[in-house]
Parts: structure tokens; C-alpha cells; sequence
């Protein structure tokens, strides 16, 4: 079941909506969308199965069943669609509703989320003053070191290592309860991976792997490619390098468009895009994303569940532009 159904009425008064909220965004059903956008059922269908057919969106990201009670007064399992399949169709069918609700849904999730951070505030607090004495206990601890001069290699490794775990505690803390968003980022991409150049990618990777290792199954490969640069109103959903690598990871290995080794292809691609936007490294040479941080995201996003892709992205992002320092 949603969490919350919260009713939504048009500006012009001709459409009132039972929202579902849940998972840090709106749902709607076909039927729904088809009053929202004053269009038939069967149009909306058609858009859908377009948007999906493309590749611009996962079917399987996007997409919940509700039980629905209908004029009969009989429960059904109905589909319902998440706010960025509501965007997408309300583009195709140049809805100034769409807008409209996409407004009025971007302010309910940010009251949502307010209202749910002020209900766990109290335990909130209590988890951040043991985070509090944990950072100062090692804040204490490289002052120190730093005091004594011990910036030889094995000192500079020992700061590292305290940088390293007091940062992943603090993302763990905040994952814990909900307070986890995407900090400061770069500018936008320069650097442009289009699907010729990945391609080569994968094809000098075949060397090294043998059977049907990077062989096409679908256009899962280039829709994840293109689903990056996307727009609405002119603006992009991913704005920053750091969001077109993480969403770029996640769907070339939830994709699954390569016969064999798409968690292999999805790192090496990711990898790539990284340094061709220059965030690849640190200024002082040092990877931003540790090997066996990458091995580890690329395995959790291979076993996550669709409703967990906004939160693993996020960590990606902040994984990756984490201070130079």
C-alpha cells in the first residue's frame, strides 16, 4: 500500500486525483493520467509503450502495482506510474497539465520530506551526537599526527584511512534516516559518450573475456547512453557530471543489454566517462572512487530493488565528488 494519498485538484478544475505518495514521489495510473491529460485511455497507452520501447525510461524502475478498489466495488492489482513516466507522457501529449502537475507534485514530495525529517527529528539528534563525539575522537587523532609531523608516506596513509571511514560512517548515518541528497557537484558534462565511442569500448574489452562477453541482446546499451543526456522544458534531468555518471552506471547494469559481462562493460564505461569529464582523480592524483568501492556499487546496484535507485545514486554521486582535500 502508499504511504500517503494526498488529492490533487487541476487549475481548471475539470480533473481531481487520488495521488499515491510513496518512495519519494507520486503515482498515477493509466486511467489517472488519461483524466489528467483530458485524453483517451488508449492514447496514454500508445505514449506509454512508446516511452518504454525507446528506452527512455525502465519499465521496471518506474512502475507499482496498488490494489484498487473500482466502481464494483472489487479489488484489483492496477499499475501505476511514477512522477518521471508522468513528465515524459505529459511531454508527448503537450499537456500544459503535465506542468502544472509536475509543480504541484515537486512542492507535495519536498513538504513530504520536511514533514518526515521534523517526525524523526528527536532520533535523529541522539544518532548525531554519537556521530559527533566519533568525528571529534578522529578529527583529535589527525591533528595529532599532523602536529607530530607525521606526513611520511605511512602518516599520509593514516590520514587517508581516517578521511575514508569517517566520511562512509557519515553517508551510512544519513542512508540510516533518510537524510541522504546529493551534495555539491561539478558543472555540467563537457564530455559528451556517445554510443559509436562506447561501443569501442566494449569491443577492445572482448579480448580479455571469452564467450558471448559484450554481445548486444537489445538497445538496453544505447538507450542507457541517451537516457543521460535527457531533457524536459529545456532543462536537464541530469545536470552534472557526477548524476550522468551515477544514473549511467546503474542503467547500463540494471539494463542487462549484453548477452554476458554487464557489470564488467558498466564499470569500464563508467570509468571512462569519469575521466573524460575530469573527475575521474583527485588533485593530488588519487582516485575519487576506490577500486573495491566501485566492485562493491556495481555489485549493489546488480541486487538492488528498482525503489532503491534514487538512494544508490545518490551515494554514487557523493562517493564521487568527495573533497580533494
Amino acid at each position: 500500500m502508499p504511504d500517503k494519498i494526498i488529492i490533487y485538484q487541476s487549475a481548471d478544475g475539470k480533473a481531481s486525483l487520488d495521488v499515491h505518495l510513496e518512495q519519494e514521489t507520486v503515482w498515477l495510473s493509466q486511467e489517472q493520467m488519461a483524466e489528467l491529460f483530458g485524453r483517451e485511455r488508449s492514447v496514454i497507452t500508445k505514449h506509454l509503450r512508446n516511452v518504454f520501447k525507446e528506452g527512455e525510461l525502465e519499465e521496471a524502475s518506474v512502475r507499482a502495482k496498488y490494489a484498487h478498489t473500482a466502481a464494483d466495488g472489487k479489488t484489483y492489482q492496477t499499475k501505476f506510474y511514477n512522477l518521471d513516466v508522468i513528465i515524459s507522457v505529459g511531454y508527448r501529449v503537450k499537456s500544459q497539465r503535465g506542468t502544472q502537475f509536475r509543480q504541484w507534485a515537486t512542492t507535495v514530495l519536498r513538504d513530504h520530506l520536511v514533514q518526515g525529517y521534523t517526525i524523526n527529528q528527536q532520533r535523529l539528534t541522539e544518532q548525531a551526537e554519537k556521530l559527533t563525539e566519533m568525528q571529534q575522537a578522529m578529527d583529535l587523532l589527525t591533528r595529532t599526527l599532523e602536529r607530530q609531523q607525521l606526513v611520511n608516506d605511512l602518516g599520509k596513509d593514516v590520514l587517508q584511512v581516517i578521511t575514508d571511514y569517517a566520511y562512509a560512517l557519515n553517508l551510512l548515518d544519513r542512508y540510516d534516516h533518510g537524510t541522504l541528497a546529493i551534495e555539491k557537484t561539478s558543472s555540467a558534462a563537457d564530455f559528451v559518450l556517445d554510443y559509436e565511442a562506447a561501443n569501442q569500448i566494449v569491443q577492445s574489452m572482448k579480448g580479455d573475456f571469452d564467450g558471448l562477453f559484450g554481445i548486444e541482446k537489445d538497445q538496453g546499451f544505447k538507450s542507457a547512453l541517451g537516457t543521460i543526456y535527457q531533457t524536459f522544458d529545456g532543462n536537464e534531468l541530469y545536470p552534472s557530471a557526477e548524476e550522468k555518471a551515477a544514473n549511467l552506471l546503474y542503467f547500463i547494469v540494471k539494463n542487462h543489454a549484453f548477452s554476458d559481462g554487464n557489470k564488467r562493460i558498466a564499470a569500464a564505461i563508467f570509468i571512462y566517462f569519469l575521466n573524460g569529464n575530469n573527475i575521474l582523480y583527485r588533485s593530488d592524483g588519487s582516485k575519487r572512487l576506490a577500486d573495491n568501492a566501485l566492485v562493491a556499487l556495481t555489485l549493489l546496484i546488480a541486487e538492488s530493488k528498482p525503489e532503491e535507485k534514487e538512494t544508490l545514486v545518490k551515494v554514487v554521486v557523493n562517493l564521487i565528488n568527495r573533497s580533494n582535500e
